[in-house]
Parts: C-alpha cells; structure tokens; sequence
C-alpha cells in the first residue's frame, strides 16, 4: 500500500519531469536574450541620443562664440542668411581687430575712383586760364574738352573685354599708371603745342577707359548679391567727390602753384595708390590669403548666377539681337550725354551766364557733385534693401532708372527759367542728385543680364555712350556760339531722359538674358 500511494503522489508532480524542466529552460533563455536585446536597444539609443545632445550643444556653443567674435548680424536676402557686417559691424579674429577684405576692396576703389574724376575736373577748371591765354574760341573749347572722350572711346570696348580676360586687379593697376603719368604732362604738353595737348589728353581717356569695367568686375566678384548696390554707390561715391575734390582744390593751387601744381598732385595721389592696390588686392576672394572663411562662404552664398560659363561668352551680334541689351546701350547713352554736358561745362556756364570769377564758379560746381555722392550711396541702399524685402530685381532696376532719368530732365528744364546763380547750383544739385540713382540701375544691369561677359557688355554700351558724349561736349560749343544760350541744348537733353525712361521702363529686365 505504501507503494502505491507514492506512485500516484510522483505523477501528481509533473512539474519535476525532464521534458518540463527542458521547456521551462528554454522559456528562461529566451526571455533573457529578450531582456539582454532591450538593454542593447536602449543603451544604443542612449549612446545615439548623448552624442547627438553633445554634438549640437557644441554646434551652438560654437557659433555662439563665432558670432561674438566676428559680430555678425544674421538678415535674410533671396533665402541667404547674409551678413550685414559691411555697414554695421566689423569681423573679430581671435587676433584682434580685423577689417573684412570687401570693404578693403570697396574702399581702395572709392579712392581710386575719387582720383580718376579728380583728374578729369583739373581740366574742366584748368580750361578756363587755358582759353583766355591761348585765345581758344568756344567752338574750339569744346573740342579741347573731348579730346579727353576719344581715347576713352577707342578704350571702352576691349578694356572690358581686357577685364573679363585679366580681372579688376590688373586692368585697374594698368590704367591707372597711365592716366597717372598722363596727367603730369597735360600742363607741359598745352605749353608745347595744341595737337600735343590734344593727344595727351586722348591717351589720358584711353587709360581711364578701365576705371568702371574693373570696378564693376571687382565688385560683383567680392560682393554677395545683396550687398552690390551698395558697393557700387560707396565707389561711385568716391568718384563723384573725386569732382568736388577737384573742383575746389584745382584753383586755389593754380594761384599760388600755376597750372601745373593740381595736375603734378593728383597724379602723384595716382602712383601711390597703385603701389598699395598692388600689395593688398587679389582678382577674387577665393584667391585672398587674408580672407576668413566665413566671409568667404557668406560673399559665395549670396551668388544667384556663376560668373563663368566654360569659356563660352555671347558674341557681339548675340549681344545686340535682345532689346534688354538696347536698353542698357540707350541708358548710357543718355546718361554720358548729360553728364559729360554738365561736367565739362559747368565752370563755363556759371562764368557765361553769371559772370562769376573761376573760385566761385568752382564752388557753384562743386556742391551738386558732392550731394550727387550722398545721394549715389543711398540710392545703393535703398536698392538693397527693396531686393531684400522681396521685390523683383527687374523692378528694382527700373524703379531706380526711372528715378535717375526722370529728376534730372525736370531739373534741366527748370533751369531754363532761373536768374541767380545760387538757384542754378540748387536745379544742378537736384539734377545730379536723381541722376545718381542710375547706378543702382543700369550701371548694375549688366551683371544682372550677362554676368559671364559683364566687362565686354559695359566696354559696348560705354562706347556708344562716349559718342553720345563726345557729340554733347561739342554739341554744346556750337550751340553756345550759335544761339548765344545754354537753354536749347538744356532741353534737348532733357527730352533725351525722358524718351530713354520710356525705352528702359519697357524692355529692361533683371533676369539673365545671355548664358
């Protein structure tokens, strides 16, 4: 009996069979792999999530540190996260101070631009004493006036070419040295003869021929998109104060240093630039070994075209079968027209019509060309900052060509009507104010149009605008002796800017037309 009751009482406990422990050990093992394979999971995920929390707690500890040191500003322009360093802040270095290479550039072009029309003024002024000692009738002044415009004609179309070739840097360098040394012999050449006057003054105008080619070459490549006007009214600031520098030191070193003192200066100004411009300027960022590389990427991250297009450039026919290109061919025409008239001219017209001495026909000449600095520059800001804003890039350029043409028309007409000299210099001051307003528009076209061939755009639309020049500079001689007045050639010019405001208005465009 008690066997039996023992059997019953080990079947009862199945639990201690072997089949049952084997299942029971294969359970175990595999929810310990599944607990060993979660631990795995999470530890990964943990390991994932601390590197990535450590990995972006030093990207903004970084550029935390890399904005207070180069002081940036973050503005949004055309889905660019630009930097607004160029007006408003400057760039640290752990080494201290640093000037960003840009405004290097945009600074020694200003300086070199103030020159070029500096030189240009000494004769506008210069003509004066020139004339009445040399018994020059104002027909024959306005041909001495050109000579200046043949050079830079023959000049226009292969110093762009030249600079697209070569680049700002040398191209700038080139002509500076020569309408440098030119300069210093203007006076000696009017004491020798008047053909050797004439071709010195024509070899000074081919040398200048470069001076906007380069600059604006220069610019587009060191300068992000939305930065470029502004760039461009800093020079062309530099170049219009250029005229009142000139205007106003010009006679007061001619009565104690004779006519050759301004010309000797100016052209001594010119030689020591050009050593600095060659030590500290290269064709193109990427190619500067002082650049960082912040403002290297920001300069490349603002570019919405690619200057290059493998060596393949539009020819002169391509270029002239799209109104775009007519456009800007009429607008530098008009432009030179009117500005070569008033630049050449207004010493003259202020001792004509006024009967005012050289000094005071000087200041009178002076002021409006220092406003039209003021003005150029806001104008280069006020085109940035609508680019930013979201307006179109072609309606930023007409809104600011209409401007440039439209104002000084209506300030020429004016001036028919005006009887003192002081409301001449303020319809003058207002003309050339307006008129600098077309920096910002066609003067920046042609980049907009055809960047890969900009400086051979120019050099064509610059060549017909010198003609236009050269006939105005004339032109206005042989009207004065004709008709005895300024007026008529005032209001033809006028009707000039208002028939090119029409054309610009209707065909111009901001999109790339040439690729």
């Amino acid at each position: 009996m008690a066997e039996a009751t023992i059997k019953p009482s080990i079947k009862s406990t199945s639990y201690l069979s072997p089949s049952s422990f084997k299942l029971n050990s294969i359970s175990l093992r595999k929810s310990h792999q599944r607990f060993q394979s979660e631990i795995r999971c999470k530890s990964i995920k943990w390991e994932k999530n601390l590197q990535t929390g450590i990995l972006q707690r030093l990207i903004k500890t970084e550029e935390k540190e890399d904005k207070q040191r180069r002081g940036i500003i973050g503005c949004r322009a055309e889905g660019v996260e630009a930097q607004a360093g160029l007006f408003v802040g400057e760039e640290h270095r752990e080494s201290g101070f640093v000037i960003p290479e840009r405004i290097k550039v945009v600074g020694l072009l200003a300086l070199v631009m103030a020159l070029c029309n500096a030189d240009r003024v000494v004769m506008s002024v210069a003509i004066v004493p020139l004339a009445a000692k040399h018994g020059w009738s104002s027909s024959f002044l306005g041909i001495v006036q050109s000579s200046f415009l043949w050079g830079y004609l023959v000049s226009s179309v292969f110093a762009g070419a030249l600079t697209d070739k070569y680049g700002g840097k040398k191209a700038m360098a080139w002509g500076v040295a020569i309408w440098s040394l030119a300069t210093i012999l203007t006076p000696f050449a009017a004491e020798r003869s008047t053909p050797l006057l004439l071709a010195v003054r024509a070899l000074f105008g081919l040398a200048e021929g470069v001076a906007l080619p380069s600059m604006n070459t220069l610019l587009s490549r060191w300068f992000p998109n939305q930065e470029r006007a502004s760039a461009v009214g800093i020079s062309m600031a530099g170049f219009h104060l250029g005229n009142v520098i000139g205007f106003l030191l010009t006679p007061i070193m001619m009565s104690t240093t004779g006519i050759s003192g301004p010309f000797i200066l100016f052209a001594s100004l010119g030689f020591f630039w050009l050593t600095v411009w060659a030590l500290a300027i290269r064709n193109d960022p990427r190619d500067s070994h002082l650049i960082s590389s912040a403002e290297l990427r920001l300069i490349q991250a603002g570019k919405t075209t690619n200057p290059t297009n493998n060596g393949k450039v539009p020819t002169l026919s391509q270029l002239l079968s799209k109104l775009p290109t007519w456009a800007l061919i009429l607008a530098n025409v008009t432009n030179n027209w009117g500005y070569f008239v008033l630049l050449s001219w207004m010493p003259v017209y202020f001792k004509t019509v006024f009967n005012v001495n050289l000094k005071q026909a000087a200041w009178f000449s002076a002021i409006p060309w220092g406003m039209m600095a003021i003005s150029g520059y806001i104008a280069g800001l006020a085109s940035d900052a609508l680019i930013k804003s979201g307006y179109s890039i072609t309606s930023v350029r007409k809104i600011m060509q209409s401007i440039g043409f439209i104002g000084p028309g209506l300030g020429l007409l004016c001036l028919n009507y005006v009887k003192t000299p002081t409301a001449a210099s303020v319809l003058f001051t207002a003309a050339l104010s307006f008129s600098s307003f077309s920096q910002a528009g066609f003067l920046l076209n042609m980049q907009d149009i055809a960047p890969q061939c900009a400086g051979f755009l120019h050099g064509i639309t610059n060549c017909a605008g010198t003609f236009a020049a050269i006939i105005s500079t004339i032109g206005t001689g042989y009207f004065v002796q004709w008709l005895g007045s300024f007026q008529a050639f005032l209001t033809v010019t006028a009707v000039l800017y208002f028939a090119t405001t029409v054309f610009w208005n209707l065909y111009a465009t901001g999109e790339r037309v040439f690729y």
